[in-house]
């Protein structure tokens, strides 16, 4: 008889899959067609969403939220055909499992991120900061646990109810926390430092609560069940440290850096994670638990974690994650909040967690002599809710331990928390940008003598043979000043980039840099690294990750802070084997306009054509010849005065061209007169170059020719005749009319559009100056104190 009540409640079983639809089945009755459905759907839902908000700087959690809710009964599912066919209630099953299997191997990633070594040594100030944010909004949590039970959740079981209750409002989401702080460019900022530790602390804390909560939800009434689930949980998570983490450990180990991770090592981690999962489920604490503990245990060092969140997780965190996001969105019903009550209590528990998260971290931060607008910066940051805590509460949904309207409650309470995040913050904390002046903004300099810093930016290791021959040829004789070098690695900040990795990449005022660990192995480091021991030149290898849109503060915040007198900048287009060249994207064509408007110093733009070949060139074999067209004005005078510091090194020879126009001036070719300022600048070039004639730097290798020109003509021919070289160097607002008829890259200006061309020539390489104008520099991105010295302090590596 039992069996019978068993299989009259449940919906039929589904057949995987269907013989077509000529055969008059339809796909969605069975249920692997009807899952890709479902995938499909769900995934091109939530990004269309995470799109229309990318303009609020909202993190894609929020999106995948409302893209659940509004697939449920709120929205679309208020449709019985709908629900009826795309998420009928026999396919719920293989969606939930399909989903949760999806969580299982993101809670691994989350496990993968926090390193348990860097949050021992957090802070007092972080743990304190920590302990307040979860404490305050957790008694809170109980207090709001006995207004819901007393209305809307009459009958409840009351101590798993309370600690429900207190887990949902104190969790702080730390993958969502590291991705707004990452895009607002406050990663490793103090602030940024402060909340990923406490994040850290906070997130343990959570698991270790929630695990006590579904061990008091269980069905059974005897009071020792609780026990032995805690007890065998904790049994659990010492069986892991003692003998899957010396297991993991081995095979990390066995993995060296730059080359493959084996398939049976990666086979075998993913394996334990689901043996792990089936264990913990076993005892009572849910599967999750086990997914994340051998997360946690997975050693954090070396090649072994990376190749296992990058084959992990763009499969989950695509395809499988959403899901989980619609299965919750299914069970999610606001239109069961109705009524002055129910609209009451929602406002209240937005209320109760804001002001417990927000008060409890303020509080304990100004007793740490934290400013209070930082303070108030690191409640909201605190804040923050996301995937975890919707885990937690389908759990106790689950569990029966939240009603449908109780339910609702409090998933809208964690979007809006999050959602209100990103805005507060940038109104409550907008950290003034300071640093020293400095002298040195261009090459063009009295004291030849002095230092000369570069910010070299590179896309990709296509970028780094013809920079490693750029600064080569810039650093002279090595007895004259030196070159220091700044070597950028320019990366987008993808939606793919795990926290782990962006806080490992961070280290100095929310500009990344290789970490330590890294740093010998990564290719693009070794690079730069085996020419600095060959040559007397500082090589410094950084990295920007943000997003392309404004990448370019932290190239041009950066350079200030380094004190660079130029930022050279790739081209972005390249050069293919027929000679036509290529863009790699519109994105890097704006960065590079967007640099030349904020720079705080001088601006070059290398068109490369494989200056010195496909590798580093020898001091010895370097014999470039440079040709350095002189039209007149301020970017004419600072391109020649980068010729003269290249000339400087043995192996150049340096061919200076100067325009005079027969009649008039060479922008109208006309017999206009000129204007008083065309006469001054006249005047600054005359005096220049002059000065440059007396200059002993280029002895034998540099050579001065005056060529008399009566049209456009005439220049793009004399220009031709030179092609055969292996640099042109060139202002960027050269004293010429523009020299091509119309050009798709305005930015490399009259003389750069022509010299860039793939008409014009396929071996010489193309640097585009820009000289620093302080007159045109009304946008600083900098704001300059003569008593600032934090510019140059490094942050410590002690917090994560």
């Amino acid at each position: 008889m039992a069996s019978t009540n068993i299989t009259g409640d449940c919906p039929p079983s589904m057949k995987a899959t269907s013989n077509g639809a000529f055969q008059h089945e339809s796909p969605l009755d069975f249920a692997l067609p009807l899952i890709i459905l479902q995938i499909c759907l769900v995934v091109v839902f939530t990004r269309l969403l995470a799109y229309l908000l990318k303009p609020l700087k909202q993190p894609r959690v929020i999106a995948e939220i409302i893209g659940g809710i509004l697939l449920g009964p709120t929205a679309l599912g208020r449709s019985k055909v709908y629900i009826d066919t795309i998420f009928p209630e026999k396919s719920l099953t293989v969606l939930d499992t399909l989903a949760n299997i999806g969580l299982l191997f993101f809670l691994f990633l989350v496990g993968l991120e926090l390193d348990f070594a860097a949050i021992r040594k957090t802070g007092k100030k972080s743990l304190l900061i920590a302990l307040a944010g979860i404490s305050l909004p957790f008694i809170l949590g109980v207090g709001t646990s006995f207004v819901l039970s007393s209305t809307i959740s009459k009958g409840v079981h009351q101590i798993p109810f309370i600690v429900f209750m207190g887990v949902a409002l104190s969790i702080t989401a730390f993958p969502v926390l590291a991705r707004i702080l990452a895009e607002l460019k406050l990663l490793t900022t103090d602030i940024g430092r402060m909340a990923m530790s406490a994040a850290g602390v906070n997130d343990i804390a959570a698991w270790i609560l929630l695990a006590l909560a579904i061990a008091l939800s269980g069905d059974d009434s005897s009071p020792l069940v609780p026990l032995w689930v805690l007890l065998c949980g904790s049994g659990f998570v010492i069986f892991a440290v003692v003998a899957i983490k010396p297991l993991l450990g081995y095979m990390a180990r066995r993995c060296p850096e730059g080359e493959p991770v084996k398939e049976l090592y990666v086979c075998v981690t993913l394996t334990l994670v689901l043996a792990a999962s089936f264990v913990t489920d076993t005892i009572g604490i849910h599967a999750l638990f086990g997914a994340f503990v051998v997360g946690i245990v997975t050693p954090k060092e070396g090649p072994f974690c990376r190749i296992l969140t990058e084959k992990i997780e763009d499969l989950v965190s695509g395809l499988l994650l959403p899901l989980y996001f619609a299965s919750s969105g299914l069970k999610t019903d606001v239109t069961t909040i109705r009524g002055a009550q129910s609209w009451g209590l929602l406002l209240l528990v937005i209320l109760t967690t804001c002001f417990g998260k927000i008060g409890g971290t303020v509080v304990a931060s100004l007793l740490c002599k934290v400013p209070f607008r930082e303070a108030m910066s690191l409640g909201v940051l605190m804040n923050t809710k996301g995937l975890v805590e919707l885990i937690v509460l389908n759990i106790g949904k689950d569990r029966k331990v939240l009603n449908d309207q109780a339910f609702a409650i409090l998933v809208l309470m964690a979007l809006v928390t999050t959602f209100i995040t990103t805005p507060l913050l940038m109104a409550i904390y907008k950290p003034a940008r300071r640093g020293a002046p400095y002298k040195h903004r261009t090459i063009q300099r009295k004291d030849h003598d002095s230092e000369l810093r570069i910010l070299a930016c590179f896309h990709s290791t296509r970028n780094i043979p013809t920079l490693i021959n750029m600064i080569e040829s810039s650093r002279g004789t090595g007895q004259r000043g030196r070159l220091c070098v700044y070597a950028m690695h320019l990366m987008e900040l993808s939606e793919r980039s795990s926290a782990i990795a962006m806080v490992h990449k961070a280290r100095l005022n929310g500009l990344p840099a290789w970490n330590k660990v890294e740093r010998s192995t990564d290719q693009m480091v070794i690079a730069f690294e085996a020419y600095q021991h060959l040559r007397a030149v500082a090589v410094r290898p950084m990295t920007a990750i943000s997003d392309l849109g404004s990448i370019h503060e932290d190239v041009c915040t950066s350079a200030h802070q380094k004190r660079v007198a130029m930022i050279l900048l790739p081209f972005h287009k390249h050069q293919r084997v027929d000679g036509v060249m290529e863009s790699i994207g519109h994105a890097f064509h704006e960065v590079n306009k967007r640099v030349l408007q904020r720079a705080p110093c001088s601006v070059g733009i290398l068109v490369d054509r494989g200056l010195g070949g496909t590798s580093h060139v020898v001091a010895s074999e370097v014999d470039y010849k440079i040709v350095v067209p002189f039209f007149g004005g301020l970017d004419d005078r600072e391109a020649l005065a980068y010729g003269m510091k290249m000339v400087e090194h043995p192996g150049i020879s340096l061919t200076i061209l100067k325009f005079v126009a027969a009649r008039g001036t060479l922008k109208r070719f006309d017999k206009g007169e000129e204007d008083e300022k065309e006469k001054k600048g006249k005047e600054i070039d005359e005096e220049f170059l002059r000065e440059l004639m007396n200059d002993p730097r280029g002895n034998e290798s540099l050579a001065y020719e005056e060529r008399v020109v009566e049209s456009k003509e005439d220049v793009n021919a004399t220009l031709k005749a030179m092609s055969k070289c292996n640099l042109f160097i060139v202002g960027r607002n050269a004293a010429v009319a523009s020299l091509v008829n119309s050009t798709d890259c305005p930015e490399l200006g009259p003389v750069g559009g022509l010299l860039s061309s793939s008409e014009f020539s396929t071996t010489a390489s193309v640097l585009v100056v820009q000289g620093y104008d302080p007159a045109a520099d009304t946008r600083p991105l900098i704001e300059e104190d003569v008593d600032y010295e934090g510019s140059s302090r490094d942050i410590s590596d002690s917090t994560v």
